[in-house]
């Protein structure tokens, strides 16, 4: 990571204004008053936990920020040490346990992980207990990692820097440059991928060969787990966090055919343009409990960048990248809370702050499957051909030559956003004993010469009752429309 060199220089230097640019429909809330702040978590009741590199662990409650600190730790915050991560134990609605990631600022310097219990808004005085103690750092003060997160499987994950020294990063006698994996408890798993291999502590070693992984995310609901490794000169990368593997650093640096080692998911590269950058940071899936934003980016990633102050979403099923937000400044984290809404945590030349980004785009009306005049029955029109199909329709009733097969609709108030595909509609069937059957949503897209008016494609399954009326519908971003009456053959 970078930010401590560029906050050296810069702090108080310029008057630097809050706001992003976001895509359309989309708005921010920011929080201010946070002094160089390097990680931040959500805890169970929507509080936002955020470390400051000095030592000093906030909370904003209710969209304000506390004036006392939670806990005030004494850190070693020269260069890229200080106060790196947070996370709240999976129990923490009954035990009250918060994890914490720092730089122990007396001799040996090293970084420790501990644990806190809560009491409210503030830590019980003396409780915290040290349960992993990292390697002797070295007198570089860069690439100390920091991010802690536990994952579905109970275990805490903790994200190590290599210390500037490559040499960490392809060793199993060291933790540095890893990515560990242990109990709550500090004990090591036993399965573990390099549990016999390893000795003592070292066992903890759940994947290497990174240089700074200072941030990574489980995605929810899933076991998967993408790691942000800050890179070099060349290429910042997106690792698919998986047991046993070798991420290549110092060998190689972004995409790699070396069969000893993962190549990254995606690579970004370091220049002047648009989506270039020099520090990935921060990373959150947009799967979220309620979801807010269009449908379009349930299941990316977000993902930025420090230094060229922008964020981005990666698409896991294409393994490609979209703009999303850019003038942001330094940003170090992001969160996506339980009502849908991104985070981003920004250190802004050391006055830093929290945004809430939120999608308040205009209210649109539920879509309306057109149906003949007086009547709750699909409109069929003979003989038509719309060539922007996938394939020619032009049989009666707007079946296929089968009769069963595809379904064309047509349907008002269906406009898809930017970015959104027809796999953002969704399309349903119902009989008459109230028996649903899910419909394929082939093909969406405007009616020729007919801007108001869409054209969706579906296909039946082969189970749809025949000889009866079935009634369908469709749905885009939790709009559905009305049930339109089909005859089947």
């Amino acid at each position: 990571m970078r930010f401590v060199s560029v906050l050296v220089i810069l702090l108080c230097a310029f008057t630097i204004t809050h706001s992003a640019t976001l895509p359309a429909g989309f708005t921010e809330t920011i929080i201010t008053g946070i002094a160089s702040p390097t990680a931040m978590a959500i805890a169970p009741d929507g509080r936002i936990f955020v470390c400051e590199q000095g030592g000093r662990l906030r909370v904003i409650k209710n969209g304000a920020l506390l004036p006392t600190s939670f806990i005030t730790i004494s850190v070693d915050s020269v260069g890229e040490r200080g106060l790196l991560g947070v996370a709240f134990d999976p129990m923490f609605a009954v035990n009250n346990f918060v994890y914490v990631y720092y730089t122990v600022p007396s001799t040996p310097r090293h970084n420790r992980v501990s644990r806190f219990t809560a009491n409210g808004d503030v830590a019980v005085p003396g409780s915290e207990l040290a349960i992993l103690e990292l390697d002797n750092l070295t007198s570089a003060t860069n690439h100390n990692g920091g991010a802690i997160h536990f994952g579905p499987d109970g275990k805490l994950y903790v994200a190590v820097g290599e210390n500037a020294t490559p040499s960490n990063a392809q060793t199993l006698s060291n933790r540095l440059g890893k990515v560990l994996r242990i109990n709550s408890d500090s004990s090591i798993p036993t399965d573990n991928p390099f549990f016999n291999q390893a000795t003592g502590a070292n066992r903890s070693i759940w994947t290497l060969g990174l240089r700074n992984p200072f941030t990574f995310a489980f995605q929810p609901g899933t076991n998967r787990m993408f790691i942000n490794d800050v890179g070099q000169n060349a290429w910042e990368e997106i690792n698919d966090g998986i047991a046993g593997s070798n991420y290549g650093w110092p060998t190689t640096e972004g995409v790699t055919t070396n069969p000893a080692f993962r190549s990254p998911l995606f690579a970004y590269g370091h220049g002047g343009g648009p989506t270039t950058g020099c520090a990935i940071a921060g990373g959150a899936f947009y799967n979220p409990l309620n979801v807010q934003f269009p449908s379009s980016f349930i299941g990316k990633y977000f993902f930025a960048d420090l230094c060229s102050g922008w964020i981005r979403t990666f698409d896991p099923a294409t393994g490609t990248a979209a703009d999303f937000a850019s003038g942001v400044v330094q940003p170090v984290d992001l969160k996506v809370g339980a009502d849908g809404s991104l985070y981003y945590l920004a250190i802004n030349f050391g006055s830093g702050f929290v945004s809430r980004v939120q999608f308040n785009g205009p209210t649109i009306p539920a879509p309306v499957i057109a149906t003949e005049q007086a009547s709750d029955s699909a409109i069929a029109l003979d003989s038509v051909t719309m060539m922007r199909d996938p394939f020619p329709l032009t049989t009666p009733f707007n079946f296929s030559a089968d009769g069963r097969t595809h379904l064309m609709l047509f349907v008002m108030n269906l406009d898809l956003l930017p970015g959104e595909t027809k796999t953002a509609v969704t399309a349903r069937a119902e009989d008459a004993a109230l028996n649903v059957y899910p419909l394929t949503v082939e093909f969406v897209g405007k009616v020729p010469n007919f801007d108001w008016l869409t054209q969706v494609v579906v296909r039946l399954p082969n189970n749809t009752p025949a000889s009866q009326p079935i009634f369908v519908s469709v749905s885009l971003r939790g709009q559905t429309s009305n049930k339109a009456r089909i005859r089947m053959k």
